[in-house]
């Protein structure tokens, strides 16, 4: 059965980075693979350099640039995946990965907060609640305190 055709990779509804502009690079891993772990290439290292993608409005690309800057080198945000002894299932999961920084990357930020300012019965309570801590610990002194 052939594989299917995947026209690029699916980050959004809205947002797919077609597969021309990731850079996909094989080299060996390191961990399990028995006798064919010195012989094949299943790391992957994708690459999709976002300076120079068609596919992000000036907003998006601004929006990724500043929140994935640590990751970014020229511009190029890469991604590596080898904890799969197969090349396929490694290609699969730095998609996946890739994918996931993209969409949390381009995810609104949190709403700001308003500033509120307390009720009056909640500042009343707050008051009446020192006060009786303060009576109880005066009560628990033994030194004769001041009454209110």
């Amino acid at each position: 059965m052939p594989a299917p055709v995947r026209p690029g990779l699916v980050v959004s509804p809205a947002l797919t980075i077609p597969r021309a502009e990731l850079t996909e690079r094989f080299s060996r891993s390191s961990g399990p693979g028995g006798q064919g772990v010195n012989t094949t290439d299943s790391r992957v290292e994708l690459t999709w350099d976002v300076g120079r993608s068609a596919v992000l409005s000036d907003a998006q690309r601004q929006r990724i640039m500043a929140r994935l800057a640590d990751r970014l080198v020229d511009g190029a945000l890469t991604v590596v995946a080898s904890e799969h002894r197969e090349q396929r299932r490694n290609r699969d999961a730095a998609g996946r990965r890739l994918a996931a920084l993209v969409a949390e990357a381009l995810a609104p930020g949190p709403r700001t907060r308003r500033a509120t300012r307390a009720t009056r019965g909640s500042q009343e309570r707050r008051l009446a609640a020192k006060k009786q801590q303060g009576a109880t610990k005066r009560l628990r002194s033994s030194k004769p305190g001041r009454e209110d």
